[in-house]
């Protein structure tokens, strides 16, 4: 649902890779965002009108996003997809963040538009800290990107999660994903992503940007 410069994008990726797509957007100017070559329907209407999904094929759906730009109706259609079809992998995009904390905790996943922007400038400004990268539907556990002090390099993962509490849940090395033993060592240039409580982010993040303390 919408056909903004994310729901064009997002619907021709998925096309791309061999999904049938359908694009839903009550302004039939927004579906000219969509390529020549798009083969996915265009359904003109409200996002969260039954009639409308129905049109656009939810009975049969794998998936839906609600990328349109009110957090109110996104959210709405969201939850009509999920509770009237029965459609298990929906996600909205949610402007305003606190509301985002809100419907995950009732088990709407969303991606809070500006708190992920601001996650984004912040990691370029600001590199070292953490970056949320994914939370469960509660929003109390999540997984982060964490930057870490030179002096955790060369020491075992092991270490890492008996200093800080945190869970490593994988690490990203040259560019590929590798999920570590309980031998594996953090190397220069390695981008480490853990699991933890969100009540314990702060406390993970000033650990691991400082000077280990077994060296101080």
């Amino acid at each position: 649902m919408g056909c903004g410069r994310v729901g064009a994008t997002l619907a021709q990726s998925l096309e791309s890779r061999g999904h049938s797509v359908a694009v839903i957007d009550q302004n039939p100017e927004a579906f000219r965002r969509l390529d020549a070559t798009f083969e996915g329907k265009r359904v003109t209407g409200l996002g969260f009108d039954r009639q409308t999904l129905v049109q656009a094929g939810v009975e049969d759906a794998y998936a839906f996003a609600a990328v349109s730009d009110g957090d109110n109706s996104n959210i709405l259609a969201a939850r009509v997809v999920r509770e009237t079809y029965g459609v298990t992998n929906v996600v909205a995009r949610i402007y305003d963040p606190h509301r985002a904390e809100i419907y995950q905790r009732l088990g709407i996943p969303t991606v809070a538009t500006v708190r992920w922007t601001a996650d984004q400038v912040l990691r370029r400004m600001l590199p070292m800290g953490a970056t949320d990268e994914y939370r469960d539907a509660s929003g109390q556990v999540l997984m982060a990107q964490m930057d870490v002090h030179p002096g955790w390099i060369g020491r075992p993962l092991s270490t890492v999660e008996d200093v800080t509490g945190a869970r490593v849940a994988f690490l990203t090395r040259y560019g590929d994903g590798m999920l570590p033993t309980g031998v594996t060592v953090l190397q220069e240039n390695d981008l480490l992503h853990v699991l933890v409580m969100a009540t314990d982010l702060a406390k993970v993040e000033r650990i691991l940007t400082r000077v280990p303390p077994e060296v101080e």
